[in-house]
C-alpha cells in the first residue's frame, strides 16, 4: 500500500497528466504552454518538471504500464500461442482496434494529436524504443535462450518500432502492422 507522499505525488501526477490533456484536446498541442498546464493543476512549474521532464512527456502518462503490457504479450500469452501472434495481435490491439476509437472519441482526438505534431510523435516514437531491451529479455526467455540474441533484438527493436511506421494519419494501421509481420513469418517476398 502507498503511503501519503506517494499518493500525494501520483495525484499531482495525475492531475497534471490530465490537464495537459484536456488543454492539448481542446487548444492543440503547441497553443498551450507549461505554465497553463501548471495553473489548470494548481501546482508551480517546477513542480511540473519534477514530475514530468517535458511537455511532450505529458502527452504520454504510461510509460511503465506501457512496457508491463508489452512484455505481457510475450510472457501471459495462452498456452501453445505462437509468439509472433501474440505480438501481433498486441500491436493490433494497441493501435488499429477501430472499435476502440469508435467507443471513445476522446481516443481518436489523442491519437490525432499524437500523430499530428511531430515533438509528440517523435517522443512517443522514443518512448516505445525505450521498451526494446525488455522485450527482447522477455522473449529470450520465453525461448529458453540464456539471453537475447542478433534475432531477438531485432525482433524486439522491429516490434517497438511500429508506432513510427503508423504516424500518419491516412495510414491503415492493421494493413501495415500484418505487412510486418507477414514480412517476419516470411521473409522478403522477392
Amino acid at each position: 500500500m502507498l503511503g501519503r507522499r506517494e499518493r500525494k505525488k501520483a495525484a499531482t501526477r495525475k492531475a497534471l497528466a490530465d490537464a495537459a490533456l484536456a488543454l492539448f484536446l481542446e487548444r492543440g498541442f503547441d497553443q498551450v504552454t507549461v505554465a497553463e498546464i501548471a495553473e489548470a493543476a494548481d501546482v508551480s512549474v517546477t513542480t511540473l518538471f519534477k514530475h514530468f521532464p517535458s511537455k511532450e512527456a505529458l502527452v504520454f502518462d504510461e510509460d511503465s504500464a506501457q512496457e508491463a503490457e508489452l512484455v505481457a504479450a510475450v510472457r501471459d500469452r495462452d498456452p501453445g500461442a505462437p509468439l509472433l501472434d501474440a505480438l501481433q495481435a498486441f500491436l493490433v490491439a494497441r493501435f488499429a482496434d477501430a472499435d476502440s476509437v469508435l467507443r471513445d472519441p476522446d481516443l481518436a482526438r489523442f491519437r490525432e494529436l499524437a500523430s499530428s505534431t511531430p515533438s509528440v510523435r517523435e517522443y512517443g516514437r522514443r518512448m516505445w524504443v525505450r521498451h526494446e531491451d525488455a522485450l527482447a529479455r522477455a522473449i529470450a526467455e520465453d525461448l529458453g535462450l540464456d539471453g537475447p540474441t542478433a534475432a531477438v533484438r531485432v525482433l524486439a527493436h522491429v516490434v517497438t518500432d511500429v508506432p513510427a511506421l503508423l504516424h500518419d494519419p491516412g495510414v491503415d494501421a492493421r494493413e501495415q502492422i500484418d505487412a510486418l509481420f507477414a514480412l517476419v513469418r516470411d521473409g522478403w517476398p522477392l
